[in-house]
């Protein structure tokens, strides 16, 4: 492998060539190797950004948060009150349980020196970060039911956990369910306590 390859941003580089290895061949498939030569660089460059190897997963994991799960919690959020619910959850779910996060999920749970890093690195860990999912669905629903559009006495931990964990299993089957399929799950979960407009 050469040594002199100049890598542009270096360490953003490096993250999306550990998403497609990790996308790719799974958590254990994901080694400094196999992300160094999916880069097309020498091995030495990731340690020259990063002091090892589970510092360098540790910062994907947080750049992946902050660049994908956070905003789409976000908007999930903001989303109360305007559109169908059952639409706004069939998105939501879709774009916070996309890809790299199904595959993010079982490297953050079997590897102990991560879990230990993201602790250090934020309140709660990984832990925390998948927790964002929890919150942004219970937070949503909790707007909804205050304006209404649930029933009043919707229990929404219970909600909240069906349509976060069922939303998991669906996402985690091999290849991205189809839009319908969601929906038909975000439906069935929401069926009692949907607050269906008049015709």
């Amino acid at each position: 492998m050469p040594t002199g390859v100049h890598l542009q941003d270096a360490r953003q580089q490096l993250f999306d060539a550990a998403e497609r290895v990790l996308l790719r061949a799974g958590a254990n498939g994901l080694t400094s190797r196999a992300v160094t030569d999916e880069a097309g660089c020498a091995k030495g460059v990731l340690h020259r950004y990063f002091a090892d190897f589970d510092t360098f997963l540790t910062e994907l994991v947080l750049d992946r948060a902050a660049a994908q799960l956070a905003p789409r919690a976000a908007e999930l959020r903001q989303a109360a009150g305007a559109g169908a619910v059952v639409d706004n959850l069939t998105t939501a779910l879709t774009a916070l349980f996309g890809p790299i996060w199904v595959a993010l999920i079982p490297l953050i749970t079997f590897r102990d020196e991560l879990r230990a890093r993201l602790r250090a690195a934020r309140p709660g860990g990984g832990t925390a970060i998948l927790g964002e999912v929890t919150g942004a669905v219970g937070d949503y629903l909790t707007a909804e039911r205050e304006l209404g559009r649930l029933a009043a006495d919707a229990d929404i931990a219970s909600l909240t956990l069906s349509l976060v964990g069922g939303g998991h299993l669906l996402f985690a089957e091999p290849g991205q369910p189809a839009p319908d399929a969601v929906a038909r799950f975000v439906t069935s979960v929401l069926a009692d306590v949907l607050r269906r407009r008049p015709r």
